[in-house]
């Protein structure tokens, strides 16, 4: 028995949707409370019960530009949210001062909207900074230290390092561990009120320092660090560590299931020790959150490093965070990659718990996926070498057709999709002066050649066939002419024109209408497939071949393309128009894609 027409297919299982439908059938949050917005225990149990079955979360930190595994991450956490009858947040994970700035925060927003998600659900948006809880943040680690459950220390943090010990050797408590409550609580008041230099302390849980789990061994929860906000300014010295953040970040916002990549696994026990101790004490609702881990995404040739990244935006290597062969979110839209192939290739890849490599022709096998069943088609010619048709103006006269501006020209067309009639046809010319590609002719032709050579017949795509008799040559022996004559009674669509069979079919443009274009061919940034594993510079396994530009010719329905409408090129791929709508020095910028089919490294 087949679905309905208009019910979509099921969504491929995995470990997070087991997890969630276990959840959802056991009854794990239904007693959930929500009084609108983020808040402790006592604000949600003023509450009606919750309208959200689920609720998950993209946390990024606004630090850089997202990249394809952000994407992935956004395409998860709405998806599931969506998927489930639940919401996801969106929340800036802005801990850390130093490093965040507001045109990050914007491209973020940009970068989930553009993908196709929204943080807006049951009349409320659900756009959160970690920022806005710093206040309850230092109010929990109070209650830490009153609990004897957080001191400071004021170790070096040479002599921190030194006595945490290894994964071979147990820690060793620090000197400032036996510190009573009240002493430990005046200590961090006065790092809160500026009293302590910045690194002169920090405040850690009380947890074990023989714990086999280095990350159990009293971890720092609170540093001071004078530095602005963009947030909240110069209200705090003193700011959250992410791993003691982010839990509470959870579990004020009522998040069932916290997911994130493998990276944080071991970071678990610390995020479930703080939520219960806080839970204990009254100050987080209950059930708290849960964390899972999923593996990244690996994809060959690409970084996703935010540092390193930077790196080659600020040394020049590349045009800037969207140049078309950056792994950016605004990289990808840029290069003509849609929402809906980043979401199919989301999709595609699915989510397990082992760390794998994700081949770079699975991205642009979803992209060419979404893209030809509905982008137009042109035809371009991108390595120009003039092709002449010395009989062409006499079978013109000789037919009675009438020259204009002394030039014979014959209309021909094709449809803008060979699948879809009602997008129409295009329309460009026939002359005596045709642009072809380079490669489609061979003095001397290999095996299996069926192109353009001395003697040989091809048709040119939509318009007539011709048959080669020879080149023009400069005084260097460069073939600056193609010649050919035309064979009468074969324009496509006429009666009678099949009957002159030949084995090549090229594509051309008309010298008479052909648009100049600068086209720009980019290939993969590294020309390795696992670039920066191994002990070379990252730098040094750049692709030098990753951009060529090149002067193209393309047919006259490209003339009028706006910023970032999609092409397929006939024969050579898909392109987008550059969003330089007016052109560089008159010309057209179109950008590749991706080819028609994955060639890399064949």
């Amino acid at each position: 028995m087949t679905a309905p027409a208009d019910k979509e297919p099921p969504k491929p299982s995995n470990f997070l949707r087991q997890v969630i439908e276990r959840d959802l059938e056991q009854g794990t949050y239904a007693q959930r409370r929500w009084d609108g917005q983020p808040g402790d225990a006592a604000h949600h149990d003023q509450g009606p019960p919750d309208p959200a079955k689920i609720r998950t979360r993209f946390p990024p930190e606004p630090n850089g530009y997202l990249h394809v595994g952000h994407a992935k991450s956004i395409c998860l956490n709405f998806g599931l949210a969506r998927d489930y009858g639940g919401v996801c947040h969106m929340r800036f994970d802005d801990t850390n001062p130093e490093k965040e700035d507001k045109e990050y925060v914007d491209s973020i927003l940009d970068a989930v909207r553009w993908l196709g998600f929204s943080w807006e659900a049951n009349g409320t948006s659900h756009l959160y900074h970690a920022s806005d809880y710093f206040d309850f943040m230092y109010r929990a680690a109070e209650y830490l230290v009153e609990a004897g459950l957080a001191y400071v220390d004021e170790q070096s943090a040479e002599d921190m390092r030194h006595n945490r010990g290894d994964f071979g050797n147990p820690g060793t408590d620090s000197p400032f561990r036996s510190r009573s409550i009240d002493e430990n609580l005046q200590r961090f008041r006065d790092m809160r009120d500026g009293k302590l230099e910045d690194g002169a302390a920090v405040l850690r849980a009380r947890i074990d320092m023989a714990s086999p789990n280095i990350n159990m061994r009293d971890p720092a929860i609170y540093r001071i660090r004078r530095a602005t906000h963009h947030n909240t300014g110069d209200k705090w010295c003193i700011y959250p560590m992410y791993t003691y953040a982010h839990p509470i970040e959870d579990a004020l916002e009522n998040i069932t299931h916290s997911i994130c990549t493998l990276e944080f696994e071991d970071q678990r026990p610390f995020y479930d020790w703080l939520l219960d101790k806080l839970a204990e004490g009254g100050l987080i609702s209950q059930p708290h959150p849960r964390q899972y881990e999923f593996a990244r995404l690996n994809l060959t040739y690409v970084i996703t490093s935010k540092r390193k990244l930077k790196q080659l935006v600020d040394d020049g290597y590349v045009s800037g965070w969207d140049d078309p062969r950056m792994p950016t979110v605004v990289g990808l839209r840029r290069r003509g990659y849609t929402p809906e192939s980043i979401q199919l290739f989301a999709e595609r890849i699915g989510v397990t718990k082992s760390d794998s490599w994700i081949d770079y022709s699975t991205l642009e096998g979803a992209l060419r996926d979404e893209l030809d069943p509905k982008v137009p088609r042109a035809m371009a010619v991108l390595d120009p070498l003039k092709l002449v048709i010395t009989n062409w103006d006499e079978m013109m006269e000789n037919a009675g057709h009438a020259a204009y501006d002394g030039r014979y020209l014959d209309d021909c067309s094709a449809p803008v999709h060979p699948h879809i009639p009602e997008m129409g046809r295009r329309s460009f010319k026939f002359g005596r002066e045709l642009w072809i590609e380079r490669s489609d002719y061979e003095e001397v032709p290999p095996k299996g050649y069926n192109r353009l050579y001395p003697g040989n017949r091809v048709r040119l795509k939509y318009g007539h066939v011709i048959e080669c008799t020879g080149t023009i040559q400069d005084e260097t022996g460069a073939i600056t002419d193609v010649l050919a004559e035309l064979v009468p009674d074969t324009k496509s669509g006429t009666p009678g024109s099949d009957k002159v069979k030949t084995k090549g079919v090229i594509t051309w443009v008309a010298a008479a209408d052909a648009v100049k274009a600068q086209v720009r061919l980019y290939d993969r940034l590294f020309s390795v497939s696992q670039p920066d594993t191994g002990d070379v510079d990252f730098l040094e396994e750049l692709n030098p071949n990753s951009l060529r530009i090149v002067t193209a010719y393309v047919e006259p329905s490209l003339a009028g393309a706006k910023a970032d409408e999609k092409f397929q090129f006939e024969r050579h791929g898909y392109f987008v128009a550059d969003r330089v709508e007016h052109g560089v020095d008159g010309k057209r910028v179109f950008n590749r894609v991706a080819g028609m089919k994955d060639s890399w490294g064949k």
